[in-house]
Formats: C-alpha cells, sequence, structure tokens
C-alpha cells in the first residue's frame, strides 16, 4: 500500500518540520522553548526511527531503491546510518533469542548473559557488569551517547563490510553540511539545542522501546537445538500494549511478536495481523506499567526458564559472598522451587507454544500471504 506508507511520511515530517521550525523560532525568545517543544518533537522523531526501521526491511514501499531513499532521508533525523544499522539489526532478526548465537557487540539492549555466565565472572568483573546495566546509565546516559556519538564510527562493522562502513562516513558529511548549513543561518548554539532537545529523549525513549520488546518477565530463551522461528517470535518479543498515542508514535512496534515473525509486514499492517491470528493471543503482553519492572530482568536463569533480576540472582549465592561459586547451583533450585507458584502462568502459557507451531507451519510466508493481500508493501 504505497499510498498508506507515503501518508505515513506526510503525517510525520509535516508536524516533525512545523516544530523544529517554530523551536528555532521561540529560541529567540527564550532557551525554556527547546524543554516545551523537544518532547513532541522527540516523539515524532521516534516515529521517523520506526519508518526507517521499516525502509530497512524493505516492508515500508514497494521497491528497495524508494525504500533506501527514504531510509536515508529519515537518518538525518535519527543520526542512524541507514546502511550500517540495517545490517546490524538483521543480524538481530538472525540470532535474538538463541544463547547460542548472541550478539555480544552491539545488542547489548535485547541479549544477556545466563545466570551460569554472571556467577563464573569474578567478583569485579560482576560488580562492573551490573553497574553498567543499572537503569540510569543502561536508559538515560548511554542512548544518547549511542546515537550522537558511537554512531559515527562504523563500530563492531568487520572490515569486508566497505558498503557500511561508506553508510557512516556519508551519513556524516550529510550531517555535517545539513546542519552545518542551518548553524550559519541561525547560529551553532539554537541549532545544538535544538538538536540535544530532540535527540536526547528520543533516544531514550527509542532505547526503552527496543529493550522492553526483548527483556521481560515471561520471556523465553533457548539453546540453538531448540531454537524455533516460531517459538522465538511468540515468547521471545513482547506484544508491548500502549495507549492509542504511544501506538502511533512508535508506528505500532508494540506488536514485536509479529514483526520478529514475518519482518516484512509493514507497521500499518502490524495489528491487523495479530488480530487475524488466534496464535498471537500467546504471546506475552506487557503494559506500560510492567515496562519498569521489566527493566530489571537481565539474566536468563537456564534452570528455571525464565528471566531474573541482579537481586534474585544473588540470593542464591553461598553466604560466603558472591566468588562462592561451589553449592551455588543447589541453593539456585530451592530458590527457583521456593517462587515457581507465581510463575505457573507463564509457563502454561509456553505449552501453548507447540499449539501455536501447528497453526504456523510456515508462519513467514501464510502471515505475509495473509496480511499483505495486495503483495506491494511485502515484495
Amino acid at each position: 500500500m504505497p499510498r498508506t506508507a507515503a501518508w505515513q511520511l506526510v503525517t510525520t515530517f509535516l508536524p516533525l518540520l512545523a516544530l523544529l521550525a517554530a523551536m528555532q523560532a521561540g529560541l529567540a525568545l527564550g532557551w525554556w522553548w527547546a524543554l516545551v517543544l523537544g518532547l513532541p518533537a522527540a516523539g515524532l522523531t521516534v516515529r521517523v526511527f520506526a519508518l526507517q526501521h521499516d525502509c530497512g526491511h524493505g516492508s515500508l514501499f514497494r521497491t528497495q531503491r524508494v525504500n533506501d531513499l527514504v531510509g536515508r532521508i529519515c537518518s538525518l533525523f535519527t543520526f542512524t546510518p541507514y546502511g550500517h544499522w540495517r545490517r546490524q539489526h538483521a543480524g538481530h532478526h538472525a540470532v535474538w533469542n538463541d544463547l547460542d548465537r548472541r550478539d555480544r557487540g552491539t545488542d547489548i539492549y535485547s541479549t544477556c548473559e545466563t545466570v551460569a555466565e554472571y556467577r563464573a565472572m569474578g567478583r569485579g568483573r560482576r560488580r562492573a557488569y551490573r553497574i553498567l546495566r543499572h537503569p540510569l546509565l543502561m536508559l538515560l546516559v548511554f542512548p544518547p551517547l549511542v546515537f550522537l556519538v558511537l554512531y559515527r564510527v562504523p563500530y563492531d562493522a568487520p572490515v569486508g563490510w566497505g558498503r557500511e562502513h561508506r553508510s557512516v562516513h556519508l551519513t556524516n558529511l550529510s550531517l555535517l553540511a545539513s546542519y552545518g548549513g542551518f548553524s550559519a543561518l541561525l547560529g551553532i548554539w539554537p541549532v545544538t539545542a535544538g538538536v540535544l532537545a530532540v535527540m536526547m529523549p528520543a533516544s531514550i525513549a527509542g532505547v526503552w522501546l527496543f529493550s522492553v520488546q526483548h527483556r521481560f518477565d515471561g520471556v523465553h530463551w533457548a539453546r540453538h537445538a531448540a531454537w524455533d522461528r516460531v517459538a522465538a517470535s511468540l515468547a521471545g518479543s513482547s506484544y508491548l500494549r500502549l495507549p492509542a498515542v504511544l501506538r502511533w508514535l512508535t508506528a505500532s512496534l508494540g506488536f514485536h511478536h509479529v514483526h520478529h515473525l514475518a519482518p516484512r509486514i509493514p507497521n500499518y499492517l502490524l495489528e491487523a495481523c495479530h488480530d487475524a491470528h488466534p496464535a498471537f493471543d500467546t504471546a506475552r503482553v506487557v503494559t506500560l506499567r510492567e515496562t519498569f519492572s521489566a527493566l530489571d530482568h537481565l539474566l536468563w536463569d537456564e534452570e528455571a526458564g525464565r528471566m531474573v533480576t541482579f537481586k534474585e540472582a544473588e540470593e542464591a549465592l553461598p553466604n560466603d559472598g558472591l566468588d562462592g561459586l561451589r553449592g551455588g547451583p543447589s541453593l539456585l533450585n530451592r530458590s527457583v522451587a521456593s517462587s515457581a507458584a507465581p510463575h505457573a502462568g507463564r509457563f502454561r502459557r509456553r505449552l501453548a507454544l507447540g499449539e501455536a507451531r501447528a497453526a504456523l507451519p510456515d508462519a513467514p510466508t501464510a502471515l505475509r500471504q495473509t496480511c499483505v493481500t495486495d503483495g506491494n508493501s511485502a515484495t
């Protein structure tokens, strides 16, 4: 549906450009205008990123050429190199929730360590691991640095990724030309203030969204031999139930379980696909309130088959400190046994995955045929 995608661009970029222009005009009257207008502009920037994400999957428009053009335009607003991010994100889709194929370099907001791996660390490394994954750092400090600083270099990209390296450098040159030109006209400080007022909350919101879609109480991980795309989609990605306004700003990416099952489905059909097949009822629903507790579940307990917090993992350790590794598993099992009852619902939900797999024998193909009836957006 190219018209739907085009209308999404119009209804996203026109208000965003209007807000950015109003922000620059308001800054002449007072710096507080950046704060007032920065939040709604940040929300629209999150939506721009979601549209860029769809372009990277080749799902927003009919042809990849148009997707690439629109994706590169979006990158000037998201500060995210389109080609570099697209390839890294494709890697995420290939290995998510597979314990034997975890991306330990760039995917820190969706991957995890197991309890056994955490306990095998030395005391100093465990402390550093906990500090670096503290919500204040992970969600408030790191996101702006990722988008504004880290994305300026082709990090975690092998030398052979020549096209992705060029993507980073060309994006930097485009950003320098565009924002440098605006700075020459309007002044470097008003433009800098506008960028920070938008990108700081936008990056924080975007990283939060990505994190709670993959790490939450009730998510399921599997070893590679037992990994299954349907199971990983329905039990390894959340159905983030958001209010209507937030659902629009995030371009329906709360239906992340559908997206992981069939990435070529465009954002504007995700909800219809979710409603069309009863198998999606097995997906873990995460509410806006639950997202705050979801941020604490960072370790996968293979014995219990669930995500646990640092506190839960450490309570099961021997009394002689975090480095007393001997005898720990038995204590861990006792801790899990004592807390198994509240999680019985999650285990019953996982039992439904077999039924879901039977219902979706060829899920990606079947869903594309069902939900993208005109074939325009998925080819």
